[in-house]
C-alpha cells in the first residue's frame, strides 16, 4: 500500500503543480471604438472597400456591423501618414514595398504607381491591422511613413 501511495504521489504532485503555473501572457484589452465608427461611410470610404473586396464587399464588410465598424476604426482612427525630413526622425522600418497585397477578394488587385497620402487606401496591403503594437511603414523611396495604430491603445 506504501508502495501504490508513493507511486501514486510521484506522479499526482507534478500534475497538480503544472495546474498552477501563472501564464505571464498579458490579456489583451477590449476593443473600443471611438463614436466616429458610428457615422455612415463616406463616399470614398466605400470606393476603398469596394476595391479591396469587390463583389465580396456586401458578404464580408457591409452586411456583418462589427467587422464594419472595425474597417472604419482603421480607415479613420488607425492608419497616419507623416512626412518626416528631420533623419533623427526617421526610423528603420518595413517598406510598403514589402507588403503582400490583399488581393484573395479581388485577384487583379494592383498597387498604386505612385503614392499619394489622399487617395492611399490601406486596405489593400496585409498590414499587421490586429497587432499589440502600434507598426511603421516607410513609403519606398519616399520620406512618407504609414504607422497603423494598434487597436489595443
Amino acid at each position: 500500500m506504501n508502495k501504490f501511495l508513493t507511486i501514486f504521489i510521484l506522479v499526482l504532485l507534478p500534475l497538480c503543480s503544472f495546474g498552477q503555473e501563472k501564464s505571464n501572457k498579458i490579456p489583451l484589452k477590449v476593443v473600443e471604438f471611438k463614436d466616429n465608427v458610428n457615422l455612415p461611410l463616406t463616399a470614398k470610404e466605400r470606393l476603398q472597400i469596394d476595391e479591396v473586396y469587390g463583389e465580396y464587399a456586401e458578404k464580408h464588410i457591409y452586411s456583418n456591423a462589427f467587422r464594419l465598424k472595425s474597417i472604419k476604426d482603421i480607415l479613420r482612427n488607425r492608419v497616419e501618414i507623416q512626412y518626416i525630413t528631420k533623419e533623427s526622425d526617421k526610423k528603420d522600418c518595413q517598406k510598403l514595398s514589402e507588403i503582400p497585397l490583399l488581393n484573395s477578394f479581388v485577384s487583379d488587385l494592383e498597387r498604386d504607381k505612385t503614392f499619394d497620402p489622399k487617395t492611399f487606401n490601406p486596405l489593400k496591403y496585409n498590414f499587421a491591422f490586429h497587432s499589440r503594437g502600434s507598426t511603421m511603414y516607410q513609403v519606398d523611396n519616399t520620406n512618407y511613413f504609414i504607422t497603423i495604430k494598434s487597436q489595443y491603445h
